[in-house]
């Protein structure tokens, strides 16, 4: 594994399945996304917020892809929901496409994106060590 997790006995356990850090050795190939959004190819917007936050997933997916990496070289989350609710379906929906707690994390409530439409955001940063 390219990174190492980083979680003091000293302070409080995560709150849900991440890590309070997590070190990247030198050397490892780096990739930032943007945020994603709810989009897709076709500028559908689907109403539903499980239905954004998946799309959200497959574009970073085939960002990651482009770069040659995978969901599993994911080391840190930022997401950003409109609604307090959102949050458990934004988890689930994590939870799909990465296991364990091997990456940071940070959600926020937001009170809104460039579009009244869009429920959810999600950016990635990814680490790779050269094969």
């Amino acid at each position: 594994m390219p990174h190492q997790k980083l979680n003091p006995a000293t302070i409080r356990a995560p709150l849900a399945a991440y890590s309070h850090g997590i070190a990247v050795p030198p050397g490892a190939r780096l990739v930032f996304t943007s945020g994603q959004l709810g989009v897709g190819p076709d500028d559908a917007i689907p109403e539903d917020v499980e239905a954004q936050a998946v799309l959200c997933f497959e574009n970073i997916k085939a960002i990651l892809a482009e770069a040659g990496m995978t969901m599993q070289d994911v080391v840190r989350f930022n997401a950003f929901v409109t609604d307090r609710a959102y949050f458990p379906v934004y988890g689930r929906v994590r939870s799909r496409y990465v296991s364990g707690d091997a990456f940071a994390s940070t959600l926020v409530i937001v009170s809104g994106f460039t579009r009244p439409e869009f429920k959810v955001e999600v950016e990635v940063t990814a680490a790779r060590l050269p094969e």
